[in-house]
């Protein structure tokens, strides 16, 4: 059964008006595949979107699991009246996307919902690998790229930059805080330290991605997603910073001219 046109649409629309960057990355994807890389993109929204509209974290974690049962009982009439979920499905079901990777996204995401400090860097590494490689992981394989660890490197950069771009709270992992001896509620030396260990290894992971990159055969498309990452963690450095208030975003024509500079190979 293929998903609804216009519901792949709602997922092009959606990813347009919640994320310009991966909206503008996809854009660089070949026609035929471009429309499930949205769906993928979406779906991966939509999931780290749950926080901000519930009003608690049972709530969230409902929504979340619906998710779940969705993606596991997906020919049900109520999972295919929806719009993100149809689409994602038919793309699960074109290219063979792993559907636990899909289903831990959504389980990975709880963490959001509650104000417990992140353990340890470990913990954190394994929400960026579910909730920011994977998407795009799937990209890639909807690409027909071969196996890399250029799709891992770009997503762990990712998903930590975005951790970092917001205001420093619960993510932060506890063990980074404790070796630098800082608190997320004072903007002191301390603070700044540990943010600037998770900045290094964003780097390290974006740095791995680009230098794997040159050896894509297909696929590079897909670490578009991941484009932004040096623009965010030079505005971290800049004297504006504030790690309590999180980053502001650059101006759309920055963030064009990264991405295009990035598809034509400066940059991933």
């Amino acid at each position: 059964m293929s998903a609804d046109p216009d519901h792949y649409a709602h997922c092009e629309a959606l990813l347009r008006e919640r994320d310009r960057d991966l909206w503008l990355a996809s854009l660089f994807a070949p026609p035929a595949a471009r429309k499930h890389i949205h769906a993928v993109y979406a779906y991966a929204l939509e999931a780290a979107d749950v926080r901000a509209k519930v009003s608690q974290p049972l709530l969230g974690e409902m929504r979340l699991r619906w998710w779940g049962d969705a993606l596991s009982n997906e020919g049900s009439e109520g999972t295919r009246a929806h719009p993100i979920a149809d689409a994602l499905i038919d793309t699960i079901e074109r290219f063979a996307l792993p559907r636990e990777e899909l289903i831990a996204l959504a389980d990975a995401h709880v963490a959001d919902l509650y104000d417990d400090q992140m353990p340890d860097l470990t913990s954190l590494e394994a929400y960026c690998r579910a909730t920011a490689a994977g998407p795009i992981r799937w990209a890639g394989r909807i690409l027909g790229a071969p196996g890399s660890s250029a799709f891992e490197d770009a997503g762990m950069a990712l998903g930590i930059t975005r951790v970092l771009r917001q205001p420093a709270g619960a993510l932060i992992p506890a063990d980074v805080l404790a070796r630098h001896g800082a608190d997320v509620r004072a903007d002191a030396p301390a603070l700044r330290h540990a943010l600037a260990e998770l900045r290094d290894k964003a780097q390290r992971h974006y740095d791995a991605a680009r230098n794997t990159a040159a050896s894509l055969s297909k696929g590079r498309e897909a670490l578009l997603a991941a484009a932004m990452v040096p623009l965010y963690l030079e505005r971290m450095r800049g004297n504006g910073y504030h790690p309590l208030r999180g980053v502001a975003d650059p101006s759309p024509l920055q963030r064009q001219w990264r991405i295009w500079r990035a598809s034509r190979g400066v940059g991933l």
